[in-house]
């Protein structure tokens, strides 16, 4: 992978990991590639779209297997991802 492309999905991954709560009657393919709309949001500083919230929403099944990573378990807690998590009404997720 490129350098850009690790760092996309590295950007991805964090905002999976901080923005929710396991939701064990929702089936969900846990893959944060889906978060690509909220990439803006996290690095440019942007306010999430309406896209980056609901694929927000629909990966929050995955967070707390996301945090348990160690390679995706440091972007947690970077103030973007957790402002962007917020704009969208997602809770930390608590595992």
């Amino acid at each position: 992978m490129k350098l850009s492309q690790m760092r996309l999905c590295s950007v991805l991954l964090l905002v999976v990991v901080i923005v929710g709560e396991v939701e064990v009657s929702r089936a969900v393919t846990c893959t944060p590639t889906e978060l690509s709309p909220c990439v803006a949001a996290i690095i440019g500083q942007q306010p999430p779209s309406a896209a980056c919230c609901s694929k927000l929403r629909e990966q929050r099944p995955c967070l707390c297997g996301y945090l348990r990573d160690p390679n995706l378990r440091q972007y947690v807690n970077s103030p973007n991802a957790r402002r962007v998590a917020s704009s969208c009404g997602v809770p930390t997720p608590r595992c």
